[in-house]
């Protein structure tokens, strides 16, 4: 016989639901011994049926309670992961919840990312003179054309060309230069909708710092290095371009040789000599590799905001004053910080400078 056969006749149920009336006297009139008997009838339950009954009850209760317990838990579970995944609805909203940028979400905080939302707005300059030609790089900063770059990039120059990431070239005027700061400011022909950069700000840098410099070093446009911020507040001399210096070596990646630009840092002379006219400021550190050409163009934080303006660099093939040696490790490179260029903004577009 199998032994998992029911033996019940159908339709039987051996619960109190059983179609089968066993009727017994109420719980007032129960005096253990009467009862309504019937042909097959099963015994009346017990005086504490009824409270069994209630306690049946209690393991329904104490399911439900586990289960709302279980979905607050599963719904808190799943608003922390979903805050850890910055999809939580009220990031967006205006209820004051922080609200940041993710890797998941866009391409920000890569250098690959860095460098595709930023190098539209890196430009290439040629500056020329009867002296000769020199390259660097500059900054765009307004659609209409508006460009950064350095003092000494353009000092001097009779014709400016300017060429895109794109590769279309535009002719360019001078608006203001600022020889102190190393800054100058350009503006070009009938230029317009140009993608501009971010401008961030360089009291937030620390040390350590994740950065990208961008820049046309030797001619090479749109060459993307990375590195790190390795110092604050150096501070950096160069020499202080006029419009009769111009021919003396100082531009970047000159046609047909000349020197770097020369700078001096801790009392020594790097990449040649300064001269008698220079000037002094505070500057960005930063071991990304720069290199002839790139000074103009953009150090940029992770973020994508431009934090510098590449200025300076030490090239380990040029021997150093007083250092006895040429050889060097590749790593010195400075930056005006940004907030420099931001408090003098006013002064180039006046056309006025120190």
């Amino acid at each position: 016989m199998d032994m998992t056969e029911n033996l019940r006749p159908s339709g039987a149920h051996s619960t109190d639901q059983d179609p089968t009336s066993y009727p017994y006297a109420s719980p007032s009139a129960y005096d253990g011994t009467a009862y309504n008997s019937a042909t097959g009838g099963y015994p009346p339950p017990p005086p504490y049926a009824p409270t069994n009954r209630r306690k049946a009850k209690r393991p329904v209760a104490l399911l439900a309670a586990v289960a709302i317990a279980a979905g607050v838990i599963g719904g808190g579970t799943a608003t922390l992961a979903g805050r850890l995944n910055g999809q939580d609805s009220a990031a967006t909203g205006s209820g004051g919840a922080v609200n940041g940028t993710t890797v998941s979400q866009s391409s920000k905080g890569t250098v690959a990312g860095v460098a595709e939302a930023v190098s539209p707005a890196i430009v290439e300059i040629g500056a020329a003179s009867s002296a000769g030609k020199s390259t660097g790089s500059g900054v765009v900063i307004t659609e209409d054309g508006e460009i950064v770059t350095n003092n000494h990039v353009i000092s001097g120059a009779q014709q400016i060309q300017v060429t895109l990431s794109t590769g279309r070239t535009y002719t360019a005027d001078v608006m203001g230069t600022d020889p102190d700061k190393d800054l100058a400011l350009i503006k070009l022909r009938g230029a317009s909708g140009l993608k501009t950069a971010t401008l961030g700000d360089s009291s937030k840098v620390k040390v350590g710092e994740e950065v990208v410099a961008i820049g046309s070093p030797e001619g090479l446009t749109g060459t993307v290095t990375s590195g790190i911020v390795s110092a604050l507040d150096r501070d950096v001399t160069v020499a202080k371009d006029d419009s009769g210096s111009f021919g003396q070596g100082q531009g970047q990646g000159r046609q047909g040789g000349g020197q770097e630009w020369p700078f001096e840092f801790g009392g020594q002379q790097f990449n040649g000599d300064t001269g008698e006219e220079t000037t002094t400021y505070k500057a960005l550190q930063t071991d990304a590799s720069l290199n002839p050409g790139n000074s103009g163009g953009a150090l940029i934080n992770m973020n994508g905001e431009i934090i510098g303006i590449n200025s300076a660099m030490y090239s380990p093939s040029s021997s150093s004053a007083g250092s006895g040696s040429s050889a060097g490790s590749v790593g010195l490179g400075f930056a005006i910080p940004v907030n420099t260029l931001k408090a003098d903004l006013d002064t180039l577009r006046a056309g006025n400078g120190s």
